[in-house]
């Protein structure tokens, strides 16, 4: 699990905080929530969860929990 979180805060960093200055923390705080929950969860696959997205591993896993 470390190595995936040190891996999202990387990709967030050269990703977004590197690319822009920000002028106020609001600013900064809704490009960061934007980062997240649009693209990161939305659109961003992932090796560790089989390249899918994080919504569509989650669709998936309550999926199969469901039909268990």
């Amino acid at each position: 699990m470390l190595k995936v979180s040190q891996s999202f805060w990387s990709s967030m960093q050269i990703e977004l905080l590197n690319r822009k200055k920000w002028n106020t923390r609001v600013e900064l705080a809704n490009a960061i929530f934007d980062y997240i929950e649009i693209f990161h969860n939305r659109q961003r696959r992932h090796s560790a969860l089989g390249y899918l997205t994080p919504t569509e591993y989650e669709l998936r896993s309550t999926r199969t929990s469901q039909l268990a």
